[in-house]
C-alpha cells in the first residue's frame, strides 16, 4: 500500500467514523507532500541513472577516438620510417657513386676542384655524420 492509498483510507475512515475533516485535511496534506518529495527523489534518481550511463558511453567515445589516433599515428610512424630508410639507401648509393668517379678521375689525373664538393659534402667526408 503506497502512501496515496493511505492518505485515501484514512479520509475514508475519518468520514466513516463521524468527521476528523481537520485530520482528513492534515493527512491529505501530507500526503501531498510525501508524493511531492517521492516523485522529486524519483526524478534526481532517474537523473543520476542517466549521467551514469552517459559517462562509460562518453568514456568508450574517447577511448575509440584515441585509438583510431594511436592507429593512425602509427601507421604514419611506420610510412615516415619507410621513407626514411629508402633516403639512407639513396644517400648511400650517391656517396658509393661518387667515390668511384672520384677514385676514377684522381687515376686518370683529373683533380677535384675546390668549388666540386658541397660543404655538407665536406662536413660528412670530416666528421663522418
Amino acid at each position: 500500500m503506497n502512501i496515496a492509498e493511505t492518505a485515501a483510507l484514512v479520509g475514508a475512515a475519518g468520514s466513516v467514523l463521524g468527521g476528523g475533516g481537520f485530520f482528513v485535511a492534515r493527512a491529505t496534506v501530507r500526503a501531498a507532500q510525501t508524493t511531492r518529495l517521492a516523485n522529486e527523489a524519483t526524478a534526481r534518481a532517474n537523473e543520476a541513472i542517466a549521467r551514469m550511463t552517459t559517462e562509460p558511453q562518453a568514456k568508450a567515445q574517447d577511448l575509440a577516438v584515441l585509438q583510431a589516433t594511436v592507429r593512425r599515428v602509427d601507421e604514419e610512424n611506420g610510412q615516415l620510417r619507410g621513407r626514411q630508410a629508402r633516403f639512407d639507401a639513396l644517400l648511400g648509393g650517391f656517396s658509393r657513386t661518387v667515390n668511384r668517379l672520384i677514385y676514377r678521375m684522381e687515376r686518370a689525373g683529373i683533380p677535384a676542384e675546390p668549388d666540386d664538393i658541397d660543404e655538407l659534402v665536406r662536413e660528412y667526408m670530416r666528421t663522418g655524420a
